[in-house]
């Protein structure tokens, strides 16, 4: 069985082949410009699906809020404008005649750990990842746990300090405003405009440049800190923390020991891992999806 797995983002489409084994047989990825709009896009991913060939079913992951049972996106922001409402798994089990999964990009990623990469012990676990803002995922027995309205999982609005920073959300205090990639890179500006990466910020921190290393311990207890509400309330064997800023050279041991340093002691077990899978990990998702059932089996 052979999965063609998508990735749709704002900026580009990640399309690859995975087997049941979970090998990635081939990978490409396509220039996207979301900005254009839905139709757009599904005018687009067709032209890139017409030439794969030799695939049973599609697992597709996507920015936005997703109705996985239907594969209906049900809410999508200004970056790909009239995507919302789209019948994404009904237009392409139309068009390609095999089974389609969809599911949301930061779902998809935790799936793709838990079945592919550094949550495969774990059956329950909370996945984090760190860029723009902070996309958050819930894992118990395997599954992604999604709430009432199925968003749970909005880490990044956790209110971690009351009358703070204003959030894009439209609300004040709000987690990522203070500990996503964007928080630590605008604070890192206000020292140097030419600190615009999280690759310069830790080249100047590592070589011990004092005002940068204020702001990034300042940063690490933030991420700390939002980390230690989540121990509390759900008591994880695991925390898998993701994105590019996290594959920085020691940080997440850093950012796990100011963790133990914050929760209580009956909770110390936790482990705070790094996701393995980098930007592919909603592509092993999306193969997730129909592959799950036979791993587990």
């Amino acid at each position: 069985m052979t999965i063609l797995a998508i990735d749709i983002g704002g900026t580009a489409i990640k399309v690859g082949k995975i087997s049941i084994s979970g090998k990635l047989i081939s990978f490409q990825e396509y220039e996207n410009d979301g900005t254009k709009g839905g139709p757009v896009l599904i005018e687009r991913l067709c032209e890139i699906i017409d030439g794969q060939k030799e695939y049973s079913a599609i697992g597709v992951s996507t920015a936005g809020q997703v109705d996985s049972k239907s594969g209906t996106i049900i809410f999508a922001n200004d970056n790909i404008p009239n995507y919302t409402g789209t019948q994404l798994k009904k237009i392409l089990e139309e068009r390609y005649k095999v089974p389609v999964a969809v599911e949301n990009d930061v779902n998809a990623a935790a799936l793709g750990e838990r079945y592919f990469g550094a949550g495969r012990s774990y059956q329950n676990f909370i996945c984090l990842t760190y860029g723009t803002g902070i996309g958050g995922a819930i894992i118990i027995n395997s599954n992604v746990y999604k709430g009432l309205n199925g968003v749970a999982g909005e880490f990044g609005h956790i209110l971690v300090h009351p009358n703070g920073l204003p959030c894009k959300c439209g609300k004040a205090g709000c987690y990522e405003s203070y500990a996503s990639t964007t928080a630590l890179l605008k604070r890192a500006k206000e020292v140097d405009m030419s600190f615009y990466n999280g690759k310069i910020v830790f080249q100047h921190y590592e070589e011990g440049y004092l005002p940068i290393q204020e702001i990034v311990h300042d940063w690490i207890n933030e991420v700390a800190i939002g980390i230690t509400s989540l121990v509390h309330i759900f008591n994880p064997p695991a925390i898998i923390i993701g994105g590019g800023i996290m594959e920085q050279r020691n940080l997440v041991d850093k950012i796990e020991k100011q963790v133990q340093s914050m929760i209580m002691s009956s909770f110390a077990e936790v482990k705070i891992l790094q996701a393995a899978l980098g930007n592919k990990a909603g592509l092993f998702g999306a193969a997730s999806l129909h592959l799950s059932n036979i791993i587990t089996q």
